[in-house]
């Protein structure tokens, strides 16, 4: 694998792996009320174009990158959802 394909996976992991915690964090807390949805559902509008623009071009860091993003960011719009009602610990 070439160099920058390296670079492009290695930025693709770690701006993926960055809202992991958040979801950590909603699983371990249940709650969610601080979290905005117009912030979350508007990213994740942004991967799903994102996605399509590297199916387009054929580029596996953005293709990769993507994917993995928009499974988190689905898991955190479906935490907002599921723990929507939950109070404050």
């Amino acid at each position: 694998m070439d160099p920058i394909t390296l670079l492009g996976l290695a930025a693709a992991f770690l701006t993926s792996i960055a809202f992991v915690p958040q979801v950590v964090r909603n699983f371990r807390r249940r709650h969610v009320a601080d979290l905005s949805w117009s912030t979350f559902g508007t990213f994740t509008a942004g991967v799903v174009l994102w996605l399509g623009y590297g199916i387009a071009i054929g580029s596996l860091p953005i293709i990769v990158a993507n994917v993995f993003t928009l499974a988190v960011n689905a898991l955190n719009l479906w935490q907002m959802w599921a723990y929507r009602d939950q109070p404050v610990d």
